[in-house]
C-alpha cells in the first residue's frame, strides 16, 4: 500500500518575500495527485512544520496554515513536525505501519531541506520511494537558482543507492501514465 506525503506547503513559505519556483504549477500537480490517491483509497498526508522553537510558524497561526490553493479533504491526515525530517519525533511511521504502507510518494517544499531530509529518512527506513520530480519546489539560494537546486536534487535522488526499498524520481505525467497501465494490467489479469 502507498501514501502521498505533501511536505510543508504552508503559507509561511509562499509569500512575496519568499517566492518559490513554479509554485502555482506545483500546487496544481499536487492537487491532481492528491485526487488520484483519494480515489484509490490511499492516504494523503499533509506534513506541517511547527516552528514553535524558532518562534515562527506556530500551530494554528496563519503562517502555519496550508496554502488555500491546496485541495485538502476531511479524511486527509495532518502530521506536525519540528525538524526537517517528517519522521523525526513524529507519529508518522507509527501511523503508516499498521496500514501496511511501504511506499511513499513524496512532494512538497523545500526541495533542499524538508523534502530531501524526509526522502533520505524514508530511504533508510526501507520504504519504497517515488519522488515526483515536478512536484516539489524551493526558493533561489545563494549562488544557485531554484530551478537548478530542484534539478540537482532530482539527480541526487536518482543516483542514491537504495536500502531494502527502491527510490525512483519521475515526472507527474509519467507517474500517472505508469499507474494507469499497471491498473489496466491488473484488471485484465
Amino acid at each position: 500500500m502507498k501514501a502521498l506525503l505533501v511536505i510543508d506547503m504552508q503559507k509561511i513559505s509562499f509569500t512575496p518575500r519568499t517566492p518559490r519556483f513554479d509554485a502555482a504549477s506545483v500546487v496544481k500537480r499536487i492537487n491532481v495527485l492528491s485526487d488520484c490517491f483519494r480515489a484509490s483509497g490511499d492516504p494523503v498526508i499533509f506534513i506541517q512544520h511547527d516552528g514553535t522553537k524558532e518562534g515562527i510558524c506556530i500551530p494554528e497561526t496563519e503562517e502555519w496554515e496550508l496554502l488555500d490553493s491546496l485541495k485538502v479533504a476531511s479524511g486527509d491526515w495532518k502530521v506536525p513536525k519540528s525538524a526537517n525530517d517528517a519522521f523525526y519525533k513524529t507519529d508518522l511511521k507509527a501511523r503508516l505501519m499498521p496500514l501496511g504502507i511501504d511506499e511513499l510518494v513524496i512532494t512538497g517544499c523545500a526541495t533542499d531541506f524538508c523534502v530531501d531530509a524526509t526522502v533520505k529518512s524514508a530511504l533508510v527506513q526501507d520504504f519504497n520511494i517515488t519522488v515526483i520530480a515536478d512536484g516539489h519546489t524551493t526558493a533561489d539560494r545563494p549562488y544557485v537558482e531554484a530551478k537548478h537546486v530542484i534539478a540537482y536534487y532530482n539527480w541526487i535522488w536518482r543516483e542514491m543507492t537504495p536500502t531494502q526499498g527502491r527510490i525512483e524520481v519521475t515526472m507527474l505525467e509519467d507517474y500517472l501514465r505508469d499507474k494507469a497501465s499497471r491498473q489496466k494490467l491488473s484488471v485484465s489479469l
